[in-house]
């Protein structure tokens, strides 16, 4: 039986990227195939329609439904900003005079001479799709996006937080092994993706966000100063919707971890490049990896040069999910039998020794190749 699996995290110069961009709902497409484009560019445009509002006209001035209408100020089509008066009165012999304001901007859809209701529809909601990263339209999908290609260098990371952002790549130690403190953190660094090495610190993370650094790439972070960070305990299963206004992507793991030799060298080489990154990270089913993509000159992808390889006997990898997320040893075994799930489902598992000298087994899905 064949005991080659594919399953380790990214790390490459030079390959083709492809990226589909589209829009929760059907919209217009702005691009067009060949077109080049920049992570700002818009991809798609579409609305989401506005909610209705029902105001009851009738009873908030103490009338009958059919004396509604010709109290009314607005009619029907009518656009409307929140606070202004939708019917009003006179009052105390004409010396007064009471109003029914607009609860929200919109426009009024109907009246009801049966009720004395006036619906109001919300203004639609604008929202576009962008390219997220330098390239060209290789594809359309009509009334929903396209398909972005670049070639450029790749790594994944093990888990990251916080969504797409894009900047320069700025190294800001000098080895894989240094520690990202506060110190190194500068004003300058603003808009940019910083490059750590074994680990960022809480101090850090808040002096880049005040900053308005975009983005940080480190080895490894501590997970109690992580949730300090975000102010609430991080899950593993999702991540990417936080509201933070910079990502972080981790590469090794838990903990300070030096960064791999590569994943340093490759990002080392490509500072003062544009990078576009991404945080969103699923590690159960629809297996999700955090991304560094930094488009180059070249035209020609070299898939020759990914750092992807084999899980064998004798590989070195990390482990991705609870409870042993974040460790590293080596397989010792990848015995043929597969084993049973309480879900009754059947999977393969690797035997591993982990740095600390303890074994234990693990299904393949939970491993990446380091």
């Amino acid at each position: 039986m064949n005991n080659t699996n594919m399953l380790g995290l990214s790390i490459t110069p030079n390959c083709l990227v492809r990226k589909v961009r589209r829009l929760p709902l059907p919209g217009d497409v702005l691009v067009k195939v060949g077109d080049t484009v920049s992570p700002e560019t818009q991809i798609a445009y579409g609305e989401v329609p506005g909610y209705s509002v029902p105001v009851n006209i009738a009873n908030k001035l103490a009338l009958e439904a059919h004396q509604v209408e010709p109290v009314i100020i607005k009619r029907v089509g009518d656009t409307v900003k929140k606070g202004e008066a939708l019917a009003s009165i006179k009052t105390f012999f004409g010396l007064g005079q009471q109003i029914v304001p607009s609860p929200i901007d919109g426009t009024i859809e109907s009246l009801s001479p049966h009720t004395g209701v006036v619906v109001l529809r919300s203004h639609p909601a604008p929202f576009w799709t962008y390219a997220h990263i330098h390239g060209r339209v290789a594809e359309l999908i009509p009334h929903e996006g396209a398909v972005i290609e670049t070639t450029a260098a790749f790594v994944q990371g093990i888990m990251g937080v916080g969504g797409e952002r894009h900047g320069l790549l700025h190294v800001a130690v000098g080895s894989p092994a240094e520690v990202l403190d506060s110190d190194r953190i500068t004003a300058d660094m603003a808009g940019k993706i910083i490059v750590g090495g074994s680990l960022v610190t809480l101090g850090a993370l808040q002096k880049a966000q005040r900053l308005g650094v975009v983005g940080i790439i480190t080895g490894g972070i501590n997970d109690i100063e992580l949730g300090d960070f975000l102010g609430f305990d991080i899950g593993l299963a999702i991540t990417g919707q936080e509201n933070i206004s910079l990502s972080v992507i981790i590469t090794e793991g838990i903990g300070q971890i030096a960064m791999s030799d590569k994943t340093f060298s490759l990002l080392s080489s490509l500072q003062g490049n544009t990078a576009s990154i991404n945080g969103t990270t699923h590690i159960r089913s629809g297996v999700i990896h955090p991304e560094i993509i930094v488009p180059s000159d070249l035209d020609t992808p070299d898939e020759s040069q990914a750092g992807t390889t084999a899980l064998q006997v004798g590989a070195n990898v990390r482990i991705i999910r609870n409870p042993h997320f974040g460790k590293a040893g080596r397989i010792v075994a990848l015995p043929d039998d597969l084993h049973l799930a309480p879900s009754e489902l059947m999977y393969k598992v690797a035997l591993l020794e982990l740095d600390d000298g303890e074994q234990i087994a693990l299904p393949l899905a939970n491993l990446v190749l380091i």
